[in-house]
């Protein structure tokens, strides 16, 4: 049996705020306002994996509402939801995400990304993928009021 599921995470960016972006702190003059540390890549792969194992989304399992997620890392919230997909009896096939985010330029920062959340994921490298895009100065991502990412994580039965 093979499952497919999607993510999707917005975040306002504003100044005085850090910008993390996949398990990696980004030099940036604007950063992710969010309950937790607002890295949306990781937020949009939990989503994903939890989507894809039909076991609800991030804001069940880490509700903005409890003061326990208060600037906690994401990088936890991914390690928990790894640890519940496996309990229901999958295991991650591949994950593939996109940053949508007009400045600053992602690219020297891919590979990091890259390996951190999949190495948080038990997952080799070559069975994770990040991408990043910019909007062309389109919408809120483009006039930098926000960032966004999306991701689709493909699950398997352990025997398939």
């Amino acid at each position: 049996m093979v499952r497919t599921g999607i993510g999707y995470d917005v975040h306002r960016l504003s100044a005085g705020e850090t910008l993390i972006i996949g398990g990696v702190t980004i030099p940036s003059d604007k950063g992710s306002v969010g309950h937790s540390d607002g890295d949306v890549l990781t937020h949009a792969v939990v989503d994903a994996l939890l989507g894809a194992a039909a076991l609800g989304d991030i804001g069940t399992h880490f509700p903005s509402s409890n003061d326990r997620w208060k600037g906690a890392s994401s990088l936890t919230f991914l390690s928990h939801v790894v640890k519940l997909v496996n309990e229901a009896g999958f295991v991650i096939a591949n994950v593939d995400g996109t940053v949508i985010l007009e400045s600053p330029r992602l690219s020297e920062y891919l590979h990091s990304m890259r390996q951190t959340l999949s190495s948080e994921m038990g997952l080799d490298t070559q069975n994770f993928s990040v991408k990043a895009t910019t909007t062309d100065g389109l919408g809120f991502t483009g006039s930098g009021e926000g960032v966004g990412a999306v991701a689709i994580a493909t699950l398997r039965r352990p025997d398939s």
